[in-house]
């Protein structure tokens, strides 16, 4: 079977180059996944923009009308640190919806896949860190009142905590947020997550894969998701430039197997995000966000 890959030409509008911020490698995935033979562009599932009124169950109204419009506080943007346009505004709602396609698809198929999405540092009514609006705080709220989950389980392996994600829902108890990140990094103020499981700084492969297995063997029966929201950022990379882990390529490839074979292996079905992940190099950076994709096609075609 295919994996289901969920992707849009509106992932890099035009944008600085100079930016540390690297838009285009959403499109830089795309050619890699391609160019490796895992898809085929016509075969890639474009979505739709998100309903304004789906972001509002995790969102402010008012906060969604002031981006959208191009109207945020100058503090917002220094929280942001991204320019506003007006494709970058359609590019972030065109995500959400993509995240949510990926939610929906994981739920038919087991797996499915994003090739953008986990933007967990946006707040309730602010912006932070890159991020506008949280995807996995709108897929958990939007499946859990539409009655299609009972529970869901975020498992965030980006190198950051995810706050903004803690934060929203803090008081959704059918939403379990569990953080694995760097404690030296970004942001300075920690959120609260169910579980937090902070990691010290140069953590390499073996260390942060028996953290990860036994994560995962301890939470996935204690709390039996009907569906996993996993943040597979590659900023745990050994070369990514805002990271401070030390994990390699095989590092990632393992990490990603893990756990999308531990859910499939108790019948959870998952959805991917592909979290951070800052290079310079941008072909090295779209090849690293590759192994998520590649793993997870492995683990559908050879779940054993």
């Amino acid at each position: 079977m295919p994996l289901p890959l969920i992707y849009h030409d509106d992932y890099s509008p035009d944008f600085p180059a100079e930016h540390r911020f690297p838009m285009d490698k959403f499109r830089l995935l795309r050619d890699h996944l391609v160019a490796s033979g895992l898809t085929r562009d016509k075969d890639l599932i474009r979505p739709e923009l998100c309903p304004r009124d789906v972001l509002a169950l995790a969102h402010d109204p008012a906060y969604i009308d002031r981006y959208l419009s191009g109207e945020l506080s100058r503090e917002d943007q220094r929280r942001l640190g991204l320019p506003w346009s007006e494709a970058l505004a359609q590019r972030t709602i065109r995500a959400v919806g993509g995240s949510l396609l990926t939610a929906e698809l994981a739920l038919q198929h087991g797996i499915a896949c994003h090739l953008a999405g986990g933007t967990h540092h946006a707040h309730y009514d602010y912006p932070a860190g890159f991020c506008i609006f949280n995807d996995l705080a709108v897929i958990s709220r939007y499946l859990l009142e539409a009655g299609r989950v009972q529970r869901v389980l975020i498992f965030d392996c980006d190198v950051h905590q995810g706050d903004g994600t803690a934060r929203i829902l803090q008081d959704t108890p059918e939403a379990i947020t569990v953080s694995l990140h760097c404690e030296q990094n970004f942001p300075a103020r920690k959120a609260h997550s169910d579980w937090d499981i902070p990691l010290p700084r140069g953590m390499h492969d073996a260390a942060y894969l028996q953290v990860v297995e036994q994560a995962l063997d301890y939470l996935l029966p204690l709390y039996q998701p009907d569906l996993v929201l996993y943040d597979a950022g590659v900023d745990v990379h050994q070369d990514d430039a805002l990271g401070y882990l030390k994990l390699s390529d095989a590092g990632v490839a393992a990490r990603d197997e893990c756990v999308l074979r531990r859910c499939l292996g108790r019948d959870i079905p998952v959805m991917a995000v592909i979290g951070g992940g800052y290079s310079k190099d941008r072909q090295a950076l779209a090849r690293r966000h590759g192994i998520l994709h590649h793993s997870a096609a492995r683990v559908l075609n050879y779940p054993q």
